[in-house]
C-alpha cells in the first residue's frame, strides 16, 4: 500500500518517540533486550522518514 510522504514522515517520527522511551525503560530496568528492541524502533523510524523525505524530493 503506497501512502505519502507526510504520513510516512509521522510514522517515523512516532516509531523514533516510542524506541528512545523503550530504549530509555530497557536501560533504566537493566532489560537489555528492551533496550535493543528500542534501538531497533528507533532506526525503523529513522528509515520511515527518510522515505518520507526521499517521496518529497522525488516530487520536485
Amino acid at each position: 500500500m503506497a501512502t505519502g510522504s507526510k504520513s510516512d514522515k509521522a510514522e517515523g517520527a512516532l516509531d523514533k518517540v516510542k524506541g528512545k522511551v523503550k530504549k530509555a525503560v530497557g536501560k533504566a530496568t537493566d532489560k537489555p533486550g528492551t533496550e535493543a528492541e528500542g534501538r531497533a524502533q528507533q532506526s525503523k523510524g529513522h528509515a520511515e522518514s527518510a522515505r518520507g523525505n526521499a517521496k518529497d524530493a522525488l516530487k520536485k
